[in-house]
Parts: structure tokens; C-alpha cells; sequence
């Protein structure tokens, strides 16, 4: 069974990383970027001090929380362990695939980049349903930045795919996390003013 999904998971990666268009490449190698998105997290954190003030601190513990937990859960333990080399670094499809803009690590399943996003999406979206309707645009942010990696050859579309469930997981965990550790302090801050 395990064999049927990687040999499906591989034959989906080359459909989809042979779809790309010369026009679009520079395109999505800035997508995959860091640097693009600054803009974009200096909203996120405009959005949090306006919103929140004096626990700004806490929901950025939170977003720190998060990010962490994907990916620690992602580069520090997944890719170590299961040691499934990038579709860039696989001799196999050196004729076959689409590289652009070169290849990173050695290992790629699961994907930082799809588990850090989805932590991100989650997390702002659980912290901010209440506050901004329609916040969960974050998700298709978060798939742009995980379709970005199939389509320039690093990772295989099973890597986004439990990368994404492991951000999910983790922006669910650091929201859980941030809400009992605010709960702890007021509670202890009470005792403190009763004394």
C-alpha cells in the first residue's frame, strides 16, 4: 500500500511540476521566498497590536509557539527520520522534472514551508474569527506557498499535503497552549491582588 501512494504521490509530482509556464517561473520562485512576505507579516503584526494592545505579547507567543511546533515537528524530527530525499536530489528525474532556482536540503518530506504557513493560517484565523470576518483567506495564502514548492521541483505533493496537517495541527496547539497559559496568569494574578 505504502508503495502504491509514493509511486502515485511521484507520478503526480512530474504532472504537476511538468505544468510550468517560462513566463510564470520568476513568478513562483519569489512566491517560495521569504523575503515577499514581509509585507504581508507586518500587516499580521499591525493587525494583532491593533487589535489586541497590552496582549499583543501573547498572541505573539503564540504565532512564535506555532511556527515552532510545525517546524520542529517538520525539519527536526520528520525529514531526519523518514530521510526521503527531494525530488531535486532523486537521479531518477533528473531528465523528467523542473527545477528552478535550486534545490535546498537533502530531505523534504514534510515540507517546512506548507507546515509553517498552515501553523500561521490556523493560529490567526482561530485567534481572529471573532474579531475580522473572512479571515481564513489565510488558507489559500497558505496553499499558494505550498503549491509553490511542488511546482519548482522540491518537494512532492504528499510533503505539502501531511506538511500542511502538521502546521494545522500545531496552529491548533499553540492557540489551545495560549489560551490555558493567559488562563494560568490571570488566575495567579487574582491570587496575587487578593493577598
Amino acid at each position: 500500500m505504502i508503495e502504491k501512494i509514493k509511486k502515485w504521490d511521484e507520478e503526480l509530482f512530474l504532472y504537476l511540476n511538468g505544468q510550468h509556464l517560462d513566463w510564470l517561473d520568476p513568478f513562483m520562485e519569489l512566491m517560495t521566498g521569504k523575503l515577499i512576505w514581509l509585507p504581508l507579516y507586518a500587516f499580521f503584526l499591525f493587525l494583532i497590536i491593533r487589535h489586541f494592545k497590552k496582549g499583543s505579547i501573547w498572541v505573539l507567543a503564540g504565532v512564535g509557539l506555532a511556527i515552532l511546533i510545525a517546524d520542529q515537528s517538520t525539519s527536526g524530527f520528520m525529514k531526519p527520520f523518514f530521510e526521503r530525499l527531494r525530488p531535486c536530489h532523486d537521479s531518477r528525474w533528473e531528465e523528467l522534472m523542473f527545477n528552478y532556482g535550486g534545490c535546498g536540503g537533502m530531505y523534504g518530506f514534510a515540507s517546512s514551508h506548507a507546515a509553517n504557513s498552515f501553523a500561521l493560517a490556523t493560529y490567526l484565523t482561530l485567534i481572529f474569527h471573532h474579531r475580522i470576518r473572512g479571515f481564513a483567506w489565510l488558507y489559500v495564502w497558505a496553499a499558494l506557498v505550498a503549491y509553490t514548492r511542488v511546482y519548482v521541483g522540491v518537494h512532492y505533493p504528499m510533503d505539502i499535503l501531511i506538511g500542511a496537517f502538521v502546521g494545522i495541527l500545531a496552529g491548533w496547539l499553540a492557540w489551545f497552549a495560549l489560551k490555558k497559559a493567559k488562563r494560568n496568569y490571570v488566575r495567579e494574578l487574582r491570587v496575587k491582588e487578593k493577598e
